[in-house]
């Protein structure tokens, strides 16, 4: 039962990640009035899919997906630094308002929900106390 448990955590995890990662894509086609719906997202979002992908694999981000330390700031970096790199590889624009607007962006969600994450969990352990 308890793997089960961890399985689902571990998807909803991977799952989450990605999803605030196409929401940063389709915010970020929208405030641009890029059009091409769905395709455009996927197209803006896949370098940061995959280097958060890679953020994953090179912190082991399995093994704790909801913790800020490592799989937080292994997945947000992974996504920035890995995205940002794949873009200028693919000739996607790459310029420092873009960077420093993907970096914050990034690190408010894929760090944020870890944080959420990690109050419930210390709430619960102090209910448990009482």
């Amino acid at each position: 039962m308890k793997t089960r448990g961890k399985s689902a955590k571990l998807w909803l995890a991977i799952v989450l990640d990605a999803a605030l990662i196409l929401l940063f894509a389709g915010i970020g086609r929208d405030a641009h009035h890029q059009g091409e719906g769905v395709l455009g997202i996927l197209a803006t979002a896949w370098p940061f899919l995959v280097g958060a992908a890679l953020g994953w694999g090179v912190v082991r981000a399995w093994r704790s997906p909801s913790r800020i330390w490592p799989a937080g700031v292994g997945v947000w970096l992974g996504a920035l630094i890995g995205g940002m790199l794949l873009r200028a590889l693919t000739g996607q624009v790459v310029v420092l308002a873009f960077i420093i607007v993907a970096s914050l962006f990034l690190a408010l969600m894929l760090l944020g929900w870890r944080v959420v994450c990690l109050i419930i969990s210390a709430l619960r352990s102090k209910l448990k106390t009482l």
